[in-house]
């Protein structure tokens, strides 16, 4: 019964730690950091807790820092292979290779699987930037560069510096917080000159309405802050469009509000 209990519980990646059978834990990192109930004791490891999550930003730069150009291409986990996104995932990696760019994802299935699958058989650098969940375990096999985080802030900043720019496809939350963490940094000008481009027209026109529509038309946003984005169901110029900054910088960066 124990052994069974063992395989059931799987294998857990924690940073560069891996766990398996009786030691895997039942919560994950950013989960305990973030836990505010039960007794006080948190309170006195909570500083030890920065010495790990320096460590993994050290980790992190140090592993990035030679990478070169990189583009992030973020869409979602549960995108079967079988699925048209998932063939443009795999000729927009194989593209951005061409093109000397680094494919960087967040190494998971799906849209990330297939981006990296076609920056690897491209012969292109293809990057995996995992973090530590409850239902998901390892990296997708077409990483050839992959590390693992505890922490969602740690990885996010490495997608951040890394990348000249975003190609965001369908996705579901996750998918959203990478593009509107983008979004807020570039409309705060901590980023600039940062092409995002949704690919998926029919996927993401609703939501650009809303935006359009409900946040500009309230006023919470500027109606030139939506130029950040831009939308296209062609793989050349979502390709093209990421890649292009390089050359002339012609991404248009809004006025900060004031």
């Amino acid at each position: 019964m124990g052994k069974d209990k063992g395989k059931r519980r799987g294998t857990r990646h924690q940073g560069p730690v891996i766990r398996r059978h009786d030691q895997v834990q039942s919560t994950t990192t950013d989960q305990r950091l973030l836990e505010s109930r039960g007794d006080t004791d948190w309170v006195h490891s909570d500083p030890w807790r920065v010495m790990r999550i320096q460590s993994e930003f050290v980790e992190g730069f140090g592993t990035l820092a030679k990478v070169g150009p990189g583009i992030s291409v973020f869409g979602s986990a549960r995108t079967p292979k079988d699925h048209p996104m998932y063939a443009a995932a795999v000729e927009v990696g194989r593209r951005l290779a061409g093109a000397g760019y680094a494919t960087i994802t967040g190494g998971g299935p799906g849209i990330m699987e297939a981006a990296n699958k076609g920056a690897l058989e491209a012969g292109g650098v293809s990057v995996g930037l995992g973090i530590e969940l409850p239902f998901e375990d390892q990296l997708n096999r077409y990483v050839s560069l992959g590390i693992n985080f505890r922490y969602f802030f740690v990885r996010k900043v490495m997608f951040l510096k890394y990348s000249e720019g975003f190609v965001v496809m369908p996705g579901g939350f996750g998918t959203f917080d990478e593009l509107f963490e983008a979004l807020t940094l570039v409309q705060t000008r901590k980023i600039t000159r940062f092409p995002i481009v949704l690919f998926g027209s029919e996927y993401w026109a609703g939501l650009v309405q809303w935006l359009r529509q409900e946040v500009a038309g309230s006023a919470y946003i500027n109606p030139d802050d939506l130029d950040m984005l831009q939308i296209t169901d062609d793989i050349d110029e979502a390709v093209r469009i990421v890649t292009s900054f390089r050359e002339n910088g012609a991404v248009p960066v809004p006025p900060v509000e004031g």
